[in-house]
């Protein structure tokens, strides 16, 4: 039985948690002070602890070093929370943390996701032959190092109900990897909704993430559920994140602390059981340096991240997908095709700036160009990668100390002019969506120049 300690100096709110915890399967020791957390842990190495971070005799922080020592997972309490504290506690190794006073419900989801995952399911077993046999994992094909690495992470993730964020360069198959965690979870049964927060106008992206009232604004003609309403019991997939407006990410993290929200123009509460798997074609580090994404919302959101590897570096899966793409369409025409030496082995050598989805569009045009039964190589576009900063391609001048937003202005702004502002090709080079770009490139017009009409819009191209 998986042991749990309870450290807190408030006798009454330490035996309620230590009641909730008991049933859920712990044994559970109590303590009201560090000196007592430290004889309760060398009487018992706990398999987690909860643990207030006021207490009589010192700062809880101060024992996180010694329990992550045990392998014990640490959840911290706290009547006082702030960023700060937040993102200190993350950053320390707690798994999560809570503010007082305690949701019930929230502390139950966390304890659900402090359990350690249960066996591998028999449909996760066939999933694993179903990669030796036909070459795909769920909806994910590739049979590549990389991408098994991938599986593998799912596989431990998907029996928790921790929550996941997904990274890679767009086109990757983000969405996918979020797909296949929730079928394989204890929340299958249940929606599984995906919302691009790229695309949502930002007027709009609050009432249909939470819901409004009827009355609410200018058009709201009657009530609205929003995703985290109409996901509840199963899994919410938020796709570029870091496109989500400042203010709203704000209110995300409350819903991931608290397990609360109010819908526009409410003031009632609501409850929420959902899952968040988050995804962005850009770092998190680098997002929360450039201010498009909150340090205590990444820490929230990055409990268990997996990265999606861009189909250059798992070439080996490119005959694989092409093969799999061109059944799916002879299937829906009725027609069957074939791809000659050459066209598979042209494949195999092109970069793919646009992955798999890139990949998938360019099968579907080979497909309608064969005019026989075998795509041969006169039947794929030209296949010549665009050209990225190399040799010969321009550089802009940036000062040191520039503000990393104003250095991203300018490499985007000098990647379109050096592209002649073919848009498709500047997204690509620059590893994001066509809808990002777009979205950055309205951002940059409100934005006026550091010094009208001198090129510094581009910095100084040589």
């Amino acid at each position: 039985m998986p042991h749990a300690l309870v450290v807190d100096d408030e006798e009454d709110a330490a035996e309620m948690m230590a009641a909730l915890i008991a049933a859920e399967g712990f044994s559970v020791a109590v303590a009201g002070s560090v000196a007592a957390a430290r004889r309760q842990i060398a009487l018992r190495s706990p398999d987690f602890v909860l643990l207030d971070l006021v207490l009589p005799d010192g700062n809880g922080i101060g024992l996180v070093d010694e329990i992550k020592a045990l392998n014990a997972e640490v959840v911290l309490i706290t009547g006082h929370a702030s960023v700060e504290t937040s993102v200190q506690a993350l950053r320390m190794g707690a798994a999560d943390y809570l503010t007082k006073p305690l949701n019930i419900k929230h502390f139950r989801g966390v304890l659900s996701r402090l359990k350690k995952p249960s066996t591998l399911s028999a449909d996760a077993v066939d999933l694993q032959a179903m990669v030796e046999s036909e070459g795909h994992f769920g909806l994910l094909w590739g049979r590549s190092a990389p991408m098994r690495r991938v599986h593998e992470q799912i596989l431990r993730v998907s029996g928790t109900a921790v929550t996941v964020f997904v990274t890679g360069e767009s086109g990757t198959g983000k969405e996918l990897v979020a797909r296949t965690v929730h079928d394989l979870s204890r929340r299958r049964g249940r929606p599984f909704l995906a919302v691009n927060c790229g695309a949502i106008s930002p007027h709009l992206i609050e009432s249909e993430i939470f819901g409004h009232e009827r009355g609410s604004f200018t058009g709201a003609e009657r009530q609205h559920q929003g995703f985290f309403e109409r996901a509840s019991g199963g899994t919410l997939f938020l796709d570029e994140i870091t496109e989500m407006p400042p203010d709203l990410q704000v209110k995300l993290l409350r819903v991931l602390e608290t397990g609360t929200f109010m819908r526009v123009g409410s003031m009632q509460t609501q409850e929420t059981d959902v899952r968040i798997v988050a995804a962005s074609n850009r770092d998190p580090l680098k997002a929360t340096a450039l201010g498009k994404l909150r340090e205590d919302l990444l820490y929230r959101l990055n409990v268990f991240p997996i990265h999606m590897p861009p189909l250059r570096e798992r070439s080996e899966d490119v005959a694989l997908l092409a093969t799999h793409f061109l059944n799916e369409i002879a299937r829906r025409e009725g027609q069957g095709k074939s791809y000659s030496p050459d066209a598979l082995a042209r494949l195999a050598t092109y970069r793919w700036p646009g992955n798999v989805r890139e990949l998938r569009n360019i099968v579907h045009r080979a497909y309608v160009m064969a005019t026989e039964d075998t795509i041969v190589d006169e039947c794929l576009p030209s296949l010549e990668a665009p050209p990225l900063a190399s040799a010969g391609a321009p550089t802009i001048s940036i000062e040191v100390g520039a503000p990393l937003a104003e250095i991203e202005r300018m490499v985007t702004l000098a990647t379109l002019e050096h592209f002649g502002r073919h848009k498709e090709r500047t997204a690509a080079a620059l590893g994001v969506s066509l809808k990002t770009l777009y979205n950055r490139l309205k951002e940059y017009s409100t934005v006026p120049s550091r010094v009208e009409g001198d090129g510094s819009d581009f910095g100084a191209l040589r």
